[in-house]
């Protein structure tokens, strides 16, 4: 249970990730979730990789304990001060490698990712949307797959926390989408988990074990309060208010 909380409380700072993603290339409605459900099929076979990888590598080098718990404390602290940054799809390396091998139409078509013109493939930039949600849930997995390990090294568990949190991502998604802007105290909640978390790995390797029970009541207890204080001293603008009726 401790292990689910911290990745699905990890995979909710997703969300703000995948909803600028979005706006910046214009997808709406239907096509959001036909991204989604391919994206977060991708983002299953990537993260069976690292975690079959993490586990052996934490088991034959425990000294990378102190490695991703210092990891975990900076982006504990880059995510709670570091400020909001503009999304800028053209710089993302995988997606100028595409368009330099694959070519693509100027808007979004249809549903289809690649289709035939005049014999050649195209890709839509409904594609170049699954390739940036794809590298952008890479970046979070170097995240959340180490504080999870922190809590067991159970392959079992940590692949089933995983995969739930995941698979619960894309209704989570639409659940909250409209709501999103009233949560402005859960990134603060979420660099709290992760700072937690990052000290907990440090204390391991000097013979510090925080029991799991307390584990789970401090996450519990974090996100908890950082919704309720969301709900309490965040209004949402009125605009945001009628989208959402």
């Amino acid at each position: 249970m401790t292990g689910y909380l911290i990745e699905q409380s990890l995979s909710v700072d997703n969300l703000f990730v995948f909803i600028m993603i979005f706006t910046v290339f214009g997808v709406r409605g239907e096509l959001q979730a036909r991204v989604l459900k391919w994206g977060i099929l991708g983002a299953v076979v990537m993260r069976l990789v690292f975690i079959f990888l993490g586990t052996a590598l934490f088991k034959e080098f425990q000294w990378l304990f102190y490695v991703f718990g210092v990891i975990l404390l900076y982006t504990a602290w880059k995510m709670a001060f570091g400020g909001d940054e503009e999304m800028e799809p053209d710089k993302n390396p995988l997606v100028r490698l595409t368009r330099r091998i694959i070519p693509m139409t100027k808007r979004i078509r249809g549903d289809w990712f690649f289709t035939r013109r005049l014999g050649m493939l195209v890709a839509s930039p409904l594609f170049m949307v699954l390739l940036v949600i794809e590298s952008s849930d890479l970046v979070f997995a170097m995240d959340s797959i180490p504080a999870i390990f922190a809590i067991t090294l159970d392959p079992f568990i940590v692949i089933t926390s995983n995969l739930f949190a995941i698979m619960g991502l894309r209704s989570l998604f639409f659940l909250l989408s409209n709501l999103m802007g009233m949560f402005a105290w859960l990134k603060y909640g979420i660099s709290l988990i992760l700072a937690f978390v990052g000290i907990k790995m440090i204390l391991m390797m000097q013979g510090v074990h925080i029991p799991i029970a307390l584990s789970l009541a401090v996450i519990a207890t974090t996100l908890t309060a950082s919704v309720v204080l969301s709900l309490l001293f965040s209004k949402p603008k009125d605009d945001e208010v009628l989208e959402t009726i």
